[in-house]
């Protein structure tokens, strides 16, 4: 069983939908009990990062990803979800999970030494090539490299360990597209929003084994 993470963020819905698309069965919760039968998270959502980790506190749900993650079990956080996953994000002065060391900054930041950055609008907004780096990530192995995916936002992940990023996308800058450690897998793009490759990957995670080390297996 696959549960979706509902902290009141945007987006979550058009999850529900792809995974309905997909006959994936799964269970939408804001309470942490409710996800005891499930093997997988995804941890999807659009919005504000302050308004999020409040959200993450008042539910308990903050705690419970933490444990989650701390137990290798599979979780996948898409835009919002992918972010908040690390130590702290700029947008709201925001402390957030701390699942992966990390910080969040604005891409205006990160372009500012870029020769023709004014050809680059923020928010990144749109399709855009994901390009494999580090060895790449399991969950895209039935995807040709460079494939397409829907972007937008305008912060963007910066790992401590720059290893953890397994696929990039081209925007003036290299913005980290894919990460993954261990068991836990970040998406900047929305599968969701992407066609028949997004719903590809959501398929991949949600229907991978996990091997006696609690790894993934697609």
């Amino acid at each position: 069983m696959i549960g979706i993470v509902d902290y009141n963020a945007g987006n979550i819905t058009s999850v529900e939908r792809a995974l309905e698309n997909l006959e994936i069965k799964y269970i939408r919760s804001k309470n942490p009990a409710d996800f005891s039968e499930c093997d997988k998270l995804i941890f999807p959502g659009v919005g504000d990062a302050a308004y999020a980790m409040k959200q993450l506190e008042e539910t308990g749900l903050g705690k419970f990803l933490q444990e989650w993650a701390k137990e290798n079990k599979p979780l996948l956080g898409i835009c919002l979800g992918s972010q908040i996953i690390f130590d702290y994000s700029e947008e709201g002065d925001t402390k957030c999970l701390g699942l992966i060391p990390g910080n969040i900054v604005h891409m205006e930041k990160l372009m500012a030494n870029v020769p023709d950055s004014k050809n680059y609008k923020i928010p990144h907004m749109g399709y855009n090539n994901v390009t494999m780096v580090n060895g790449g990530c399991k969950l895209f192995n039935t995807l040709d490299n460079d494939t397409d995916f829907y972007f937008v936002h305008s912060y963007v992940i910066q790992p401590d360990d720059s290893s953890v990023i397994r696929g990039i996308a081209d925007y003036g800058i290299k913005v980290p597209a894919c990460i993954q450690k261990g068991n836990i897998f970040a998406f900047q793009f929305h599968p969701e929003k992407s066609g028949k490759h997004g719903l590809e990957l959501l398929r991949n995670f949600c229907e991978a084994t996990i091997n006696e080390k609690g790894e993934l297996s697609c």
